[in-house]
């Protein structure tokens, strides 16, 4: 019987566990869903979406090299998919369907239902893990619970791999001719052909893995020194093509552990950095698996249900539009809008202004990265805005307040960053340029005056979040 690879964000050939046991079993063919309606709910950007369906588009060829046709088909929300995933299965003989998981709570429901809708039609279901380093639940502290302290959580993670070291699949082997064409016209209708984001983003798997071995050989070691200053290109920028699933998380571990002579936790300070940021991701994939109201806009800790959030419109808008009066925070949030990508350092220091300065509800934040960042992942962006709001698992204490000026002075010196989103700031030295309203030609350079006074917004923050804590649910 024909074996059924029901694609989603695992857009590679190499390192698939579903692709790998569906061409094992049997031949395979590959299937992709468009859900426009699914898209809205969830708040995928435009340019996420088109970076993801151009990466299925290099998918579709590199699969055709192995014979395995590619069918794209269109089914607007989920709630339709078992019955059309049923009729699918029957029209091409299908005598099992494979898929790697996903972890959001409507991605589970999905998937449930579309598993029992066909095994009650006799048709097999293969779950796979493939997003992970482990499978969400498979690491526990010793009285059996979920890690809620990183520091603990990556321990665990390295005494797991010092006992078990990760292990890759083999390329996949050409299967015999199918007979049967790929099926991709219905992508058309939804490809941007916006040409600078084409330029920005380069799609396919081919293009990641070149990606990750440039970063490797030329950036990887200066990791930890360099990481946290946006002007310099020094990240691996990576975040889209793992969001997609163009690499598989393991072959990013295993590149990254090669170049440091087969160490995870000593060796180089760049390498052994990087691939902690690998576990920040890795452990908030295993607290969205394991605590499903996280999928559900709900903090993690109940303080932050407890805290009086503010929806003031104006200032919203504002803070979307880059007009704070904040160069670092505007220039970052003109960064996020024009490429769909914000250096991680400013994520923190924009969603920290606008959790504790200004005190805005931090669900209305965590939405608008998700309508815009290229890489959005509802477990990373979830995990870092809670972190911010001070809400979250392991998350910065409640008094922890990033000034938005002394972060511009330590990691833009030189306003180089600064200058490139907002050049009607250029003009100015390097020392005002992190404060512009305290100099002369204020007016003549049409930037807006502080939103917020910082140590006042910033005390009332601490003073709200304190009582917050000390109050009784």
């Amino acid at each position: 019987m024909r074996q059924l690879l029901w694609l989603r964000n695992d857009l590679r050939t190499t390192d698939h566990s579903a692709l790998h046991h569906a061409m094992q079993q049997g031949p395979t063919l590959a299937l992709y869903v468009l859900s426009p309606g699914q898209w809205t709910l969830h708040d995928d950007a435009t340019i996420k979406l088109d970076f993801r369906l151009r990466s299925l588009q290099k998918l579709a060829e590199r699969l055709q090299q192995l014979n395995v046709p590619l069918i794209v088909i269109q089914c607007d929300v989920w709630r339709a998919l078992p019955q059309r995933l049923l009729e699918l299965c029957q029209h091409w003989h299908i005598g099992s369907l494979h898929f790697n998981d996903e972890y959001g709570v409507n991605e589970q429901l999905r998937d449930r239902q579309c598993s029992e809708h066909l095994q009650a039609a006799g048709i097999q279901v293969h779950r796979h893990g493939d997003s992970c380093l482990f499978t969400p639940g498979s690491l526990r502290t010793q009285q059996g619970q979920m890690f809620q302290v990183f520091t603990a959580f990556k321990k665990a993670c390295w005494q797991r791999l010092h006992t078990a070291p990760l292990s890759s699949l083999p390329p996949p082997l050409a299967q015999a001719a199918t007979g049967i064409a790929s099926q991709l016209d219905a992508l058309q209708p939804y490809l941007a052909h916006n040409a600078e984001w084409e330029r920005l983003w380069p799609a396919g798997e081919a293009a990641a893995w070149q990606q990750l071995e440039d970063f490797c050989q030329y950036d990887l070691y200066n990791y930890q020194q360099e990481r946290d200053f946006p002007a310099l290109d020094s990240t691996s920028r990576l975040s889209p093509a793992l969001a997609c699933g163009l690499l598989s998380v393991r072959s990013c571990w295993q590149r990254a552990v090669l170049a440091n002579q087969g160490e995870f936790d000593s060796g180089s300070e760049g390498v052994v950095t990087w691939l902690t940021e690998l576990l920040w991701r890795e452990f908030y994939q295993h607290l969205l698996a394991l605590n499903p109201r996280l999928s559900k806009g709900e903090a993690f800790l109940a303080v932050g249900a407890r805290i009086p959030w503010h929806t003031n419109a104006e200032q919203l808008h504002a803070w979307q539009q880059g007009q704070t009066g904040f160069p670092l925070i505007d220039a970052a949030m003109r960064q996020l809008a024009a490429t769909g990508w914000m250096h991680n350092r400013l994520r923190m220091v924009v969603a920290m202004f606008f959790c504790k300065n200004l005190l805005l509800d931090w669900r209305l934040g965590e939405r608008w990265f998700m309508q815009h960042l290229i890489d959005g992942d509802l477990a990373a962006n979830n995990g870092g805005w809670q972190w911010c709001a001070s809400i979250g698992t392991d998350a910065a204490p409640y008094f922890r307040v990033f000034n938005p000026v002394t972060q511009s002075q330590r990691f833009d010196p030189k306003g180089d960053f600064i200058r490139r989103w907002l050049p009607e700031l250029a003009h100015l030295d390097d020392r005002q340029i992190h404060l512009p309203q305290t100099g002369k030609d204020l007016f003549a350079s049409h930037y807006p005056a502080a939103m917020v006074d910082l140590k006042s917004s910033r005390a009332r923050a601490i003073a709200v979040f304190k009582q917050a804590g000390q109050a009784t649910v």
